[in-house]
């Protein structure tokens, strides 16, 4: 048997492994549009800010690694089309050349790719003018030669989302003078932005300018630098800088899989099942081009490397005579923002509003050891639960480095995974000592609360 994964990300190589893992007979190549597999593009960042050193770090596996194992990698090599009937996959080979590679089973991982926003220009301005991108390793190296032969003292961040926030950081730590723009009321829109305006707060106490409310029209190139034309609060804005970082989200990587036939869903991603099948014959898919199912909303598209790799583990394993199933997300994400972690979990209370659920909110602030012990720092928290059958249905949290936060949404996740009502969080059997925890931990105090202010919970 000949299981071809198209991708070096996290769905095609977790398909990879998996398909190896249960049968070591089987042949694997892995088609890779670049020559970087496995390389943690979410680690980015932290090599801009010097955290990680060098660039060949962000490697999960070198080529070396995964061929010892039994892969096949084709690097620098383009999937151009799918032929199902005759289950053949076109590709364009490093030299140009137009190659068929004949598999028994398919699995695509092409991904997402940049949105640009309809913001004019960005289209068309690539790095040798200043406007960056941030998705693979090419655009990491491309970001990196102009820091270092152009020396620029200015950036501009269009997008102040996870990696706007984290690069904001690691171009701070550059030296560059950062102005981040962001279109809606906060920085960072997948918190409340009342939990959102301690991270802008940590930025701009870092030196980071941060404008809120401010939509980007179009990106030129002028005899002065590069000019930012949109609007803020209304009135026109306009902002000249060396340099520009888009970072204003993704789009599903879909046009290999929709030449074949494949059916589009939410936000425009590859329509799979929980077997992570595309309804083509023989083609399973995964990661970012695919939707997602949601363990409180159903189908819809969210794309997270946790999500991908995941995925990408079930369809390798579906691949291989397999019948396992993607178990669904709950949308648990975590960002670093120099001193201060943010985190949410499962929905907010538009969102589960929109969904059907009767949300109700409280918010408390719980330290997250004891007071006495030296060192406690705060933590806010923000639940939200049905208030018809008590629920849980999410979590916001903001802490500072050190307060185990990160930890501490993962709870609330399991407890989303697991069905439980916010009373029985508070049931419990978590860890305690005085230097880490409280004999109710933060976790405990923030969903007593929320028993405390809901309008209704059952007994």
């Amino acid at each position: 048997m000949h299981l071809v994964a198209i991708g070096g990300s996290d769905a095609g190589i977790s398909a990879a492994l998996r398909a190896r893992e249960l049968d070591p007979g089987v042949e694997v190549s892995v088609v890779v549009a670049d020559r970087y597999p496995n390389y943690s593009i979410c680690g980015i960042p932290y090599y801009f800010s010097g955290d990680v050193a060098p660039w060949q770090s962000l490697a999960h596996r070198t080529a070396a690694d995964l061929e010892a194992t039994g892969r096949n990698l084709r690097l620098d090599t383009l999937a151009t089309s799918i032929d199902v009937d005759r289950r053949r996959l076109q590709v364009r080979t490093p030299e140009g050349r137009t190659d068929q590679i004949a598999y028994d089973e398919l699995v695509v991982g092409t991904g997402a790719l940049p949105a640009y926003a309809g913001i004019t220009g960005l289209d068309r301005l690539g790095p040798e003018d200043g406007v960056h991108v941030l998705h693979s390793m090419g655009d990491t190296f491309a970001l990196d030669r102009h820091l270092d032969e152009r020396d620029p003292r200015t950036a501009i961040i269009i997008g102040a989302g996870y990696v706007g926030l984290e690069m904001a950081e690691g171009l701070t730590g550059r030296g560059l003078q950062v102005t981040q723009l962001q279109r809606g009321p906060e920085v960072l829109s997948t918190l409340d932005p009342e939990l959102a305006a301690p991270i802008r707060a940590e930025l701009v106490e870092h030196g980071v300018t941060i404008h809120t409310r401010t939509t980007v029209q179009a990106v030129t190139r002028t005899d002065h630098g590069l000019e930012v034309v949109g609007h803020r609060d209304g009135e026109p804005f306009t902002q000249t800088t060396d340099l520009v970082l888009a970072v204003v989200g993704v789009r599903p990587n879909t046009e290999l899989l929709q030449a074949a036939g494949a059916t589009l869903g939410a936000g425009g991603a590859v329509v799979v099942d929980d077997t992570m099948r595309t309804g083509l014959p023989h083609v399973y898919a995964a990661g970012d081009g695919v939707v997602t199912h949601h363990r409180l909303l159903g189908v819809t598209y969210l794309p997270l490397g946790t999500t991908a790799h995941k995925q990408g583990r079930v369809a390798g394993e579906n691949a291989t005579g397999g019948s396992a199933r993607f178990a669904g997300s709950v949308g648990t994400q975590v960002v670093k923002v120099f001193d201060l972690v943010a985190a949410r979990t499962g929905l907010r209370e538009h969102e589960a509003r929109a969904a059907g659920w009767a949300p109700v909110s409280s918010t408390g602030v719980a330290d997250d050891h004891k007071r006495y012990y030296p060192g406690a720092q705060p933590i806010t928290i923000r639940i939200t639960g049905d208030e018809r059958d008590g629920r849980l249905l999410g979590a916001q949290l903001v802490g500072r480095l050190g307060t185990e936060t990160a930890k501490r949404v993962d709870t609330y996740a399991t407890a989303l995974f697991a069905g439980l009502t916010v009373e029985q969080v508070s049931e419990l059997d978590l860890s305690y000592t005085p230097p880490l925890g409280s004999p109710w931990d933060a976790v405990q105090i923030a969903t007593q609360h929320w028993s405390r202010q809901a309008t209704h919970v059952p007994a």
